[in-house]
């Protein structure tokens, strides 16, 4: 009798919530209805002339960034040409990589995928055993690693794949994440709830590497298969 009755209070209370939520909805639909009711003629060719400046400018953007390379993940040759990829473009990810290492294949995967998605950013690789230079300049210590660049300067780095479950069998939408949680990428997800199987299994730290940290010329890999 008593579980009943809790079932029934628990419906009501559902009830009343739904109710709430849709005489919410309908309030907000009326009064963006009632707003364009109100408007001339001239109010509404002016919003129309600004809905569609914006669709201009938002398509001139897109050809901009796809003739900056954008839109494909690519690889780049030298570290000449690293320096005047993230110099062009304001979001930058490069993969630093090695041919023998079996992770950066996994990789290859879904940052192929993510750089005709967003194509805000740009998405390239580099062999980090013909860029000594760079990767002593950087703190590559680990293979593979994701250096995410911002407005010329690297803010952040993807080290292995500690930050994505820790797992050879992570998803794109999860590497999506980790991105997003960089600023890196226009995320439109929830960086609050990342698209693990088991959140308390691997966590949500994030790998930042330190100014202090050893340099070296020889590279750990993160790939068991190595």
């Amino acid at each position: 009798m008593a579980a009943d009755t809790s079932v029934e209070i628990f419906s009501k209370v559902l009830e009343t919530q739904i109710l709430q939520t849709t005489k919410t909805i309908e309030q907000q639909l009326d009064e963006k209805l009632e707003k364009l009711d109100q408007m001339d003629e001239d109010e509404l060719e002016l919003l129309k002339q600004r809905r569609l400046e914006a669709l201009k400018k938002a398509q001139q953007q897109k050809q901009e960034w796809l003739s900056k390379g954008h839109g494909e993940y690519r690889e780049i040759p030298s570290e000449r040409d690293f320096f005047q990829e993230v110099k062009e473009s304001k979001n930058v990810v490069c993969h630093f990589y090695r041919d023998t290492t079996f992770r950066c294949l996994i990789l290859d995967k879904h940052l192929t995928t993510l750089a005709k998605k967003h194509i805000e950013t740009k998405f390239i690789k580099l062999n980090a055993e013909k860029s000594p230079f760079l990767c002593e300049r950087l703190r590559i210590k680990v293979i593979p690693t994701l250096a995410l660049v911002k407005d010329g300067k690297t803010q952040d780095y993807v080290v292995g794949f500690t930050d994505l479950g820790n797992t050879d069998d992570f998803t794109t939408e999860t590497l999506e994440w980790r991105l997003g949680c960089a600023n890196i990428i226009n995320y439109s997800g929830n960086l609050m709830d990342p698209p693990f199987q088991s959140q308390k299994k691997f966590g949500t730290s994030f790998t930042k590497l330190d100014k202090k940290m050893i340099r070296g010329k020889a590279y750990d890999s993160d790939s068991d298969e190595d």
